[in-house]
């Protein structure tokens, strides 16, 4: 998995979207609910007015048939995107009714009010709407109800009822809408808890899916270094023999029949260049091996030669790109002061980069170049190439650790960020630029040994 895919934020929904689904439930579920007690509630016209049950019984069916109708459209793709306003149509067909009964019967005496108000707060408990929704239900209710006690033909015969049945309803609205408010910032609250909850979810999943990525890599290196602590250790037992075989060779080339025989000479001579070989490689394994404490550098060597050393342990890197052209632009002879180890350390990772980078961007005509300048009593050091360059998103992000563009497997993303450390311990900067698809360039810079040592490292 990509660097980017284990980056990548989980998608959440809004508190919106997550609503919509909630309320249209409840607006199918009550619906159904609101139809059955419609026609339920010809048991109270026969308590009530039973010389009107037939008319009342037609504005019954009429409603929940009003009611199932909308309950029928939030089924289509047009109700489920206007779930509220849907929601708010059907709900006024049983207070259109309600308020019709009102009006045919006894008015403001009429008992069918408490209708109304059950309604009132069947909205305000049951949806999961805001209090600016049921406040304005509650004020259309209380504007059906004040009609339907005015309109009628003889007009308000008992004012007291009409003012005490009013305020009641009133009332309901003023507390559901309160009940709605508070409720809804319950809901809120939820909300924002269960998407902190999904985001801290997903940060987890992301580090567990990286730390699972480079689990397998972090046990090879633990390998790798248990290796290197065993090499470090036969470096020495290697050298010995070594140093025997190229005294023999000496004394052979000194022998009369070596000096007599041509094509011996030249054999003695070819094994003679070779153990020479192995005794160079095993000096730069050495000096790689043997890092210094941490404290700061103040070795002196020649960057030329920690320059060999860096090409010939990255060879193979390099040979595997194919026919890279090296080019060198230093001062053989220019001195710094720090730890070689640590610096041949940065030099071959940058060589390596640069090795993987033409090799994965398949250039042509591959080309490193090493340059040293040097300049205000340090050594200014550039390690370009000619491949594919970096993408400035991640430009900016190269020496953050375990951050790597490679597939998992191929890298921890730590090499950058070590060699950041050394140049910074040894009172430098290191630094990258690039023009994608045109080159790559890293920069640092080092102390010259004959220059007087930085108060502080530069940040």
């Amino acid at each position: 998995m990509s660097t980017a895919a284990l980056n990548r934020p989980p998608r959440r929904r809004s508190y919106a979207q997550d609503m919509r689904g909630h309320h249209l439930t409840s607006s199918r579920a009550c619906a159904v609910t609101v139809a059955v007690l419609i026609l339920a509630g010809a048991v109270l016209d026969y308590a009530l007015y039973p010389q009107l049950m037939t008319t009342f019984a037609i504005a019954r069916v009429l409603a929940a048939a009003g009611v199932l109708a909308g309950l029928a459209l939030l089924y289509t793709r047009f109700g489920r995107r206007h779930v509220h306003v849907i929601t708010f149509v059907w709900l006024t067909f049983p207070q259109l009714m309600i308020a019709w009964m009102i009006h045919v019967s006894q008015g403001e005496a009429s008992l069918f009010y408490a209708g109304i108000i059950l309604t009132i707060f069947a909205v305000g408990t049951l949806f999961p709407v805001g209090y600016l929704y049921t406040l304005a239900f509650g004020l259309l209710t209380l504007l059906l109800y004040w009609l339907a006690c005015v309109t009628r033909p003889g007009g308000i015969a008992a004012p007291s009822q009409l003012l005490f049945h009013g305020t009641i309803v009133a009332f309901a609205v003023v507390g559901s809408t309160v009940y709605t408010y508070f409720n809804e910032q319950g809901r809120r609250l939820l909300f924002s808890l269960k998407d902190e909850l999904a985001r801290k979810n997903g940060e987890l999943e992301r580090s567990n899916r990286h730390l699972a990525a480079i689990k397998g890599q972090l046990v090879q290196q633990e390998k790798m270094a248990a290796l290197g602590t065993l090499s470090a250790g036969l470096l020495h037992e290697v050298n010995n023999p070594v140093n025997y075989c190229m005294l023999a060779l000496d004394l052979a080339l000194e022998d009369p029949a070596a000096r007599s025989s041509a094509h011996l000479a030249e054999c003695l001579t070819d094994a003679r260049q070779g153990m020479a070989r192995v005794q160079a490689i095993v000096s730069d394994l050495k000096t790689f091996a043997y890092r210094g404490d941490g404290t700061a550098p103040d070795g002196r060597f020649r960057f030329a030669a920690a320059l060999d050393t860096a090409i010939r342990l990255a060879r193979h890197e390099l040979r595997a790109t194919g026919n890279v052209a090296l080019r060198r632009d230093i001062d053989d002879m220019a001195c710094v002061r720090g730890d070689e180890a640590a610096i041949v350390g940065v030099l071959i990772n940058l060589l390596s980069n640069a090795g993987h980078a033409l090799r994965a961007g398949a250039v042509p005509a591959p080309e490193i170049v090493i340059a040293a300048t040097p300049a205000k009593g340090r050594l200014h050091v550039t390690v370009s190439d000619n491949g594919p360059g970096i993408a400035p998103a991640h430009l900016g992000r190269l020496f953050e650790p375990f951050f790597t563009t490679r597939e998992v497997g191929q890298g921890l993303g730590l090499g950058l960020a070590i060699c950041y450390s050394v140049v910074r311990r040894h009172g430098g900067h290191l630094s990258a630029e690039s023009v994608p698809g045109v080159w790559t360039r890293f920069c640092f810079d080092l102390p010259l040994a004959d220059a007087q040592p930085p108060a502080q490292a530069r940040t």
